[in-house]
This record gives C-alpha cells, structure tokens and sequence, in this order.
C-alpha cells in the first residue's frame, strides 16, 4: 500500500517525531510504501490564500499552490496522520493542510443540487491518526467530547472518501507521562502499525 505519512510538529526531538519515525519503519518493514510529508520541515505554508478563498467554487478550483502536495495525496491509498493536539484541536499547520490541499476538485467535488458535497479521495482506503493531548482521556471524552476524534471521523474522513479504515490512536495526559508511559504507547502503535 502506498501510504502518506504527515507529521506535524515543529520540534525534530518530539515524541511526535518519535512515533512518525517509527510508524515509517513498521510499515516499510511490512512491505509499504511510505512518503513522509514533514509539514514543518517541507515549510508548508498552512495560510489559504486569498485568491484560493476566492475561488473556492471556480471550477476547476486552482490548487497550483499546493499541486506537489496534492500529486502526493491523490498517489496515496493510505493517510496517517502524526500530530499533537493543542487546546483540543490540530496544530494551525495540520488545520491549513486541510483548508488547502483537501480541496474542492481534489477531496470532493460541490454537488450541483446544492449543499452536500461528493467524495473525490476515493484512492483512500485507510485513514488513520496517531496523536497525543496534553489532558487526561476523562476530559477529552467526557467533558469535550473527542473534538478531534469527530472531526478526523464523521468531518473529513467522511466527506472525502467512502468505507474507510479510520482508527485514532491517542496517549492522553502527555504532560505527565512516564518515560515507560511513552515507550508502552509506541509498542501500541507498533503493533496496530503491523496489523496494516
């Protein structure tokens, strides 16, 4: 399977790092192909541009300010994303991924009876998130309800691509955990990874 890896996190010595770095090595190992999209390093620039919010309904909407990366996600059958959570959401890199490379014309076309729109990344057929929050799992789920989670699922997933396999994997409380806590996670990881 062709997968697309993102990482996004701007420090090279993350535990993010650490669990792309790892999620890269599982799955070659497996027989994969993986293209590393490091979005910090690559310098991606996560700002939609005025003229890409202009067009948003032109047809055919100009991606040439994301045609590389797009050509990279419209070759993968497989996006795992890497990332933290920060205040209950995606870091502002990840969020401009989407707002500009999950683009009308590349992840879904607008339906011309109105209001709903139509999968287009029907070449994805796994979409998963490896991801840590800096709060306790109760806060997330119960007091927040899994901002992300429902986001990546029922927003993103769903609106761009049909019968996925969608999983989130999350180490909540990063702020406290133990080293043995880091290392207990990325063997959790490993071996989803190698179920793939």
């Amino acid at each position: 399977m062709r997968i697309l890896l993102v990482l996004a996190h701007p420090l090279e010595d993350s535990f993010a790092a650490a669990v792309a770095k790892l999620a890269q090595e599982t799955l070659v190992a497996r027989g994969h192909q993986v293209d590393l999209l490091d979005l910090y390093r690559e310098g991606f620039d996560p700002r939609l541009s005025e003229a890409e919010r202009r067009g948003y309904f032109d047809e055919p909407y100009d991606t040439s300010g994301v045609d590389a990366i797009v050509a990279r996600l419209q070759a993968a059958e497989g996006l795992i994303l890497v990332f933290p959570q920060w205040w209950f959401n995606f870091p502002a890199i990840l969020k401009g991924f989407f707002d500009r490379a999950f683009a009308p014309g590349v992840a879904f076309t607008h339906d011309a009876a109105g209001g709903r729109i139509v999968p287009k990344l029907t070449n994805i057929r796994l979409f998963w998130a490896l991801t840590t929050t800096g709060s306790p799992w109760w806060i997330v789920h119960l007091y927040m309800g899994n901002p992300v989670r429902r986001l990546l699922k029922r927003g993103i997933a769903a609106f761009c691509a049909k019968r996925l396999n969608f999983r989130m994997l999350a180490l909540h409380d990063m702020d406290r955990v133990t080293d043995a806590g880091r290392k207990a996670h990325l063997e959790r990881v490993r071996r989803a990874l190698a179920t793939i």
